[in-house]
C-alpha cells in the first residue's frame, strides 16, 4: 500500500478529473484480486454528496496500486464505483449487480438512506459484507427492521457514523450559544431521516427545556410552504431545525424570506443540506449565517490509514486539484474506506465473505474521521462517531463566498473551535 504525499496527491486529483466514475482499476501483476463494491449518489438532488468521489477514489487508488498484503498474500485491488443518481431502486440495483456479476468481497455504501439502506439490504440478503456511513445510525438500524432491545438481525451488514445522540449533544450546546426563547420550528420529512430524527432527537430536546413546534411531517418535493411559514411566525420562533434534501430547503428558506420569517430567526440549523458550499451559496445573501453539523471538517485532527493524508492535506489537495472549494464529504468518504480495507486486513481470509464480516464485527480503528468501534456499539452492528457544531460565514479572504468554521466541539473535543457562533439575523 503506497502512502500518498501532498505533491502525489495533487498528481491524483489531476488525474482523478478524466477518470471515468464507473471505469475499472486491475492491477495486472496479481493472481489474486479483491473486489470492493463502492455505491453512491453522484448526479441528482443527491449529488453533492458524490461531488468529491472521483478525487478521493483515485487518491484510494494510487494508495492501492501495490495491492494489500494479508495473511502473507498480496491481493490486487479493484474498486468498482457506481452512481445510484439519488434513485434508491438503482441503488439496490446496483448492488445486486454488483454481487452477481462482479462478485464483490466486500461492498462500500456513503451518504443517505436513500443510497444505504437499499444496498444494505441486498447485501444482507446475499450474504455480502457491506459497510456503510454518513446517515443517522438510527435510520439505518431501525429503519431497515431492528427493533429496540432486540438482538440485531442483521449478519452481513454494518454502519459507522453519527446517530441521533450526537445531534441531540451538538444542538443542545450550539444552541444556547446565542439567547433564544428557547422555541424551535422543525421541518421534518416523512421519510427514514425525517421519522427517525422525529421519533427520537424531537422528544430529547423537549426535556433539555426546548420549545418544539412541529407542523408534521411533509412529503419530498413539496413546493409551497406557506402554512408551516405561518406557523413558525404565529408561535414566534427563534430557532429553525430541518433535515429535508437540498432543493426542498432551498424553496422553503425563498419563501420564507419573502414571508419575513428569516427575519425573526436566530438561528437556522440545518442538516443532511447546507453540508456543502454549493447547497449555501446558490441561496446567495440568504446562505449567510446558516449554522449546519459536520461528520467530517478539515480540521479533524486525524490521518487516514489508507493513504497518510491529513485533513488539511486531502482539502488542500482537492481544492487545488478541482479549483472548487473543499467539503466535508471528502473525510467522510475516505473514512470509509479507510475502514474497509482495515477491515480487510483484519479477517483471517479476505476472500472468505464470513471472515469478513465478522472482522467488521470487531473493528476498532482511527480512520480519517476519528476513532470507531464496533464492539462498543450504541447497538450491534453500529460503531458511533461525531458530529459537530459549523456555520457558514462571509469569508475572510473572498477566496471562497462563504468559510466553513467550527462552532462547537462537544462530541470530539479534539477537533479545535474555530470561531463564534453568530446569530443569523445579525
Amino acid at each position: 500500500m503506497q502512502k500518498l504525499s501532498r505533491r502525489n496527491l495533487l498528481a491524483v486529483g489531476v488525474s482523478a478529473a478524466a477518470l471515468p466514475l464507473a471505469g475499472r482499476f486491475s492491477p495486472a501483476f496479481a493472481a489474486d484480486k479483491l473486489t470492493i463494491g463502492f455505491i453512491s449518489p453522484i448526479t441528482g438532488p443527491l449529488g453533492g454528496f458524490g461531488q468529491t468521489d472521483g478525487f478521493v477514489l483515485a487518491a484510494a487508488r494510487k494508495a492501492l496500486a501495490n495491492g494489500l498484503t494479508i495473511g502473507g498474500k498480496n491481493y490486487a485491488v479493484e474498486i468498482l464505483d457506481r452512481d445510484t443518481q439519488s434513485d434508491p431502486s438503482r441503488a439496490g440495483q446496483l448492488a445486486k449487480d454488483l454481487i452477481t456479476n462482479s462478485g464483490v468481497d466486500l461492498m462500500l455504501a456513503v451518504s443517505t438512506p436513500e443510497t444505504i439502506n437499499p444496498v444494505a439490504d441486498a447485501c444482507e440478503a446475499a450474504g455480502v459484507p457491506c459497510l456503510s456511513t454518513v446517515m443517522p445510525w438510527e435510520a439505518w438500524y431501525f429503519g431497515r427492521g431492528a427493533k429496540p432491545g432486540q438482538p440485531s438481525p442483521f449478519k452481513w451488514t454494518y454502519h459507522f457514523g453519527f446517530g441521533v445522540e450526537e445531534f441531540f449533544k451538538t444542538y443542545a450546546k450550539q444552541w444556547t450559544l446565542i439567547e433564544t426563547n428557547k422555541k424551535v420550528g422543525v421541518m421534518y420529512p416523512n421519510d427514514a431521516d425525517g421519522n427517525a430524527i422525529r421519533r427520537v432527537l424531537a422528544p430529547k430536546l423537549a426535556a433539555a427545556g426546548f420549545t418544539i413546534v412541529d407542523p408534521g411531517a411533509y412529503e419530498t418535493g413539496t413546493t409551497d410552504y406557506s402554512s408551516q411559514i405561518a406557523l413558525f411566525k404565529k408561535e414566534g420562533i427563534e430557532i429553525f431545525n430541518t433535515f429535508p434534501i437540498p432543493p426542498d430547503f432551498a424553496a422553503f428558506w425563498r419563501q420564507a424570506a419573502q414571508q419575513g420569517l428569516h427575519k425573526q430567526v436566530k438561528i437556522c440549523q440545518t442538516a443532511k443540506t447546507g453540508l456543502f458550499p454549493s447547497d449555501v451559496e446558490a441561496l446567495g445573501n440568504l446562505g449567510m449565517n446558516i449554522s449546519s453539523a459536520a461528520y467530517w471538517h478539515k480540521a479533524f485532527p486525524y490521518k487516514s490509514t489508507l493513504t497518510g493524508l491529513s485533513g488539511t492535506e486531502l482539502a488542500d489537495g482537492y481544492e487545488a486539484s478541482s479549483g472548487k472549494q473543499w467539503t466535508q464529504q471528502l473525510g467522510a468518504t475516505l473514512s470509509l474506506l479507510d475502514a474497509g480495507t482495515e477491515a480487510l486486513k483484519a479477517s483471517s481470509n479476505p476472500k472468505d465473505k464470513a471472515a469478513v464480516a465478522k472482522a467488521l464485527s470487531t473493528l476498532k480503528t482511527t480512520t480519517i474521521g476519528g476513532a470507531l468501534d464496533f464492539t462498543t456499539g450504541p447497538v450491534p452492528n453500529v460503531a458511533s462517531g461525531p458530529i459537530i457544531g459549523t456555520q457558514w460565514v462571509k469569508s475572510a479572504d473572498g477566496k471562497h463566498m462563504f468559510d466553513y468554521v467550527v462552532t462547537d466541539n462537544t462530541t470530539d473535543p479534539n477537533v479545535k473551535i474555530e470561531a463564534k457562533l453568530l446569530p443569523y439575523n445579525a
